[in-house]
């Protein structure tokens, strides 16, 4: 077995070309004496590709035969990770622990397997360990100071975690962004805005931060300063894709659509599947009154509304949604909002719900299959970004849930990692939806930027109980904030093609 051939493999998967990776290790993992370097790395292809249960056998087989490798254990247990098996992950992880393995990615993995299953003291514990290992690990630090802020609603505790990696050696643009997100999230957006400006005063020609600091000063009103940073992003990273997103929010701001639109349409002859640019581009094209809009946004054939029946096994769905609210809200133990998602004042699991061995939660995804499937079949193929990626067949991409408390709401978003994407309500605030002004409803089409002209929402779906709305992912939609003393809980997940 080549040697070339795997440093081949693994230089592929780290540049992003996972198709290359996995013709290249699919033959070297699939021969009777495979070795572990070749089993593990078709496994990474495979994860790259978000195969996650295909890589799960992979890693099952590479544990079988390697036994005492303690990497081949790491391996399993962040795939297990990753596919929301929290109790699995732990296990296998303290299998490589016991067999010599000390890595910081083992503790991290072993982070997040406590997180999945609720072992919040652990987790953090964990969170520490691998940082001791690798003080500047700018990644890790992020998802601490994240699960800090959830759980204790402390900003300086969090912060501090941002501030100990840096002078650890961590990189400075990926730590001043998350603070940045850890002040907006704690309802401090100034504050935010100005620490991106001087970060872009330090940093001129690191292109994330640039971004960033452009949409901070359109969120604060200084439409020029936006204009002139995100030009300055353009410059430093030319004919960028995620660039000329942020040009499309710009000039949309500006009340340039029609320069918004070419933006767009340019970033997408570069990615043609990029679902942030095709919402981009849907807004600006309703902005100027281009056709592209009505195809992108053809809310009675693109958006589904589906009622749920009851799982085999319960007498009813009024029983059946029971127990899936117990089951869910028992994941539900942070205080508040991760600083990376769009709800306001709740909480949201972090881990993969598919993964779940609770039988109400489980039941919950064999139930989506039915509706997915008929979804699908409405929809049927065509030329426009959404109808043609539709083979017939799905995965589920990401699971979660969100518990929102009164006065929650979602922020306009959408999902750039779907294709399409969901809203089933457990549990509804029932009288503020009966309020008559659509609380805690949701709501499709206004973008959550400032645009001239102003674009409010165009289809609002009433939500209850045991109700499945699926939905394209590129399409904006948002919560109605509720005032009333109750809550509102969902599971929410993205398909993609499979």
């Amino acid at each position: 077995m080549s040697k070339q051939e795997l440093d081949r493999a693994r230089a592929l998967i780290d540049t992003g070309d996972v198709e290359a990776a996995l013709a290249l290790t699919a033959p070297l993992a699939g021969r009777p004496d495979a070795e572990l370097r070749a089993l593990a790395l078709h496994a990474a292809a495979l994860k790259g590709a978000k195969r996650r249960e295909e890589a799960l056998a992979f890693d099952r087989q590479a544990v079988a035969r390697f036994p005492t490798s303690g990497v081949a254990w790491h391996n399993l247990g962040a795939t297990l990770g990753d596919l929301g098996r929290g109790a699995e992950s732990a296990a296998a992880i303290e299998k490589a622990f016991a067999l010599g393995v000390d890595s910081p990615l083992s503790w991290g993995v072993l982070a997040r397997a406590r997180l999945a299953t609720g072992e919040l003291d652990a987790a953090e514990e964990a969170y520490r360990q691998a940082l001791r290992r690798a003080p500047g690990a700018e990644a890790t630090a992020v998802e601490y100071a994240n699960v800090l802020w959830m759980r204790h609603a402390d900003m300086d505790l969090a912060m501090a975690a941002i501030d100990r990696a840096f002078h650890g050696g961590g990189n400075a643009a990926p730590l001043l962004l998350a603070k940045a997100k850890l002040l907006d999230a704690a309802g401090r957006p100034a504050e935010a805005a100005d620490l991106l400006a001087r970060a872009a005063q330090r940093l001129p020609d690191d292109a994330a931060i640039l971004m960033a600091a452009s949409q901070a000063a359109l969120d604060a009103g200084r439409l020029h300063e936006a204009e002139r940073l995100v030009l300055a992003a353009d410059t430093a990273r030319p004919n960028n894709p995620g660039v000329m997103n942020q040009l499309a929010i710009v000039y949309l701001a500006l009340g340039r659509p029609d320069v918004a639109l070419a933006k767009a349409r340019f970033g997408l002859s570069i990615q043609p599947e990029n679902q942030s640019l095709w919402g981009w581009a849907a807004t600006a094209a309703r902005a100027v009154g281009d056709p592209l809009h009505a195809e992108l946004y053809d809310y009675d054939a693109m958006v589904g509304v589906y009622e749920l029946a009851a799982p085999d096994g319960w007498p009813s769905r009024e029983a059946y949604l029971a127990d899936l609210a117990r089951s869910v809200d028992r994941l539900h133990h942070f205080a508040e909002h991760p600083t990376n998602q769009s709800l306001r004042h709740g909480s949201q699991t972090l881990h993969l719900l598919t993964g779940s061995d609770d039988p109400a939660i489980a039941a919950f995804f064999k139930a989506l299959d039915a509706p997915i499937r008929e979804h699908m079949a409405k929809l049927g193929t065509g030329r426009d970004p959404l109808r043609r990626r539709n083979t017939g067949d799905y995965r589920i991409q990401g699971a979660w849930s969100v518990r929102l408390r009164p006065g929650g709401f979602h922020k306009d978003h959408f999902h750039p990692e779907g294709w399409l994407s969901s809203a089933f309500y457990v549990e509804t605030p029932a009288r503020a939806v009966d309020g008559g002004d659509r609380q805690g409803w949701i709501r499709f089409g206004q973008p959550p930027f400032r645009t001239d002209p102003a674009l409010p929402p165009e289809r609002w779906v009433r939500p209850e109980p045991g109700r499945l709305v699926l939905f394209p992912s590129y399409m904006w939609h948002g919560t109605e904030p509720f005032t009333t003393d109750e809550r509102r809980m969902t599971i929410a997940f993205d398909v993609v093609p499979a």
